[in-house]
């Protein structure tokens, strides 16, 4: 039943209330200790949702590669019961370098040929402008290209794992309701002489839910399935490059504020996306509030749940597939 926690999230409390966390869906699946034979790799480990999401799932029993800039920072932040444990590996990974994530994709790749759920969380906002290592705009080339390259380089080891007897293999992408800010720029993706950093970011957004749909529409039949997700408003370090008077004015929001949610419950999209069985046989959707959005309605105000019309756009996750794929230098 993919409205479970629909009514949960009707009157939100602001942090803490009694919308799930990652825990509570791990919990309400039945799956603590049951995912023993399933292998989870999930970007971003070292802080806020990423941390809170491995921890959820190590519970499942399943084996879990953990990515991080900072290994030192992910090992502090995951704790010494699952750094310790024989079924976690760390993994670094920059994602400003497609370099690195060559190099992270064969290291995994050497540790094992088949991988269940690919859940793309590291990511940046809002940040100054700037370029990767490889001249991309920071939030294009961090939140999407690296993710994108990383997908294709490890699309043999999910199509493996989706062959097999059992669930679907599955892919989840961090999108967020900022993709309503800004559509993919195909004439200018690096937005030279254009830059703006919630324009910048709602497009690296847009593109990572154009990408999930596309990658459901091209693997489905294999199946291999994917999401894109939007976790919430939470306050984590990605909030790093707002200014004060920015963060406050999200949170005072007599809209906004209630919305809010703990690290613990922002991170219940991605679990529940990953894990659930009511997914099963399903993909190339949106979700959000652990649930499968519905289309945005602007009568319900700016904040309101939804995704934008633009959110479903075949000829146009096409046509993305095709620039990142030039993008990344890879040939299919």
């Amino acid at each position: 039943m993919t409205t479970r926690y629909a009514d949960v999230h009707k009157n939100p409390q602001g942090p803490g209330d009694a919308r799930p966390t990652a825990q509570e869906v791990v919990h309400d699946e039945g799956l603590e200790g049951q995912l023993t034979d399933r292998s989870f790799l999930i970007t971003g480990a070292s802080s806020g949702i990423g941390v809170e999401t491995a921890k959820a799932l190590f519970t499942t029993g399943s084996t879990l590669y953990l990515t991080a800039r900072n290994l030192d920072k992910a090992k502090d932040a995951l704790g010494g019961e699952i750094v310790s444990s024989p079924r976690v590996h760390l993994l670094e990974l920059d994602l400003e370098s497609l370099a690195s994530v060559r190099a992270c994709a064969s290291q995994l790749l050497s540790q094992t040929k088949t991988l269940d759920v690919f859940i793309a969380n590291a990511g940046v906002m809002a940040t100054p402008e700037g370029r990767t290592k490889d001249g991309f705009e920071t939030q294009l080339g961090t939140n999407f290209l690296s993710h994108f390259l990383l997908f294709l380089l490890l699309r043999p080891a999910l199509l493996a794992a989706a062959a097999a007897p059992g669930p679907d293999a599955r892919v989840v992408f961090l999108s967020s309701i900022a993709h309503r800010y800004s559509e993919v720029d195909f004439e200018n993706p690096n937005l030279d002489g254009a830059y703006e950093k919630w324009k910048a970011y709602g497009q690296s957004k847009t593109a990572l839910l154009w990408a999930a749909n596309e990658i459901d529409r091209r693997y489905a039949s294999q199946g291999l399935r994917a999401f894109s997700v939007q976790p919430g408003g939470i306050q984590t370090g990605l909030l790093q490059h707002m200014s004060e008077e920015e963060k406050s004015g999200l949170t005072s929001d007599p809209t906004l504020g209630p919305q809010f949610k703990s690290p613990q419950q922002g991170a219940a999209t991605s679990v529940w996306a990953a894990i659930s069985r009511s997914l099963e046989g399903k993909g190339g959707v949106y979700l959000e509030d652990v649930q499968i959005a519905k289309e945005y309605d602007a009568s319900e105000g700016q904040w309101a749940p939804g995704y934008f019309p633009h959110a479903y756009s075949p000829a146009k996750e096409k046509q993305l597939w095709e620039m990142s794929l030039k993008m990344v230098g890879v040939e299919e």
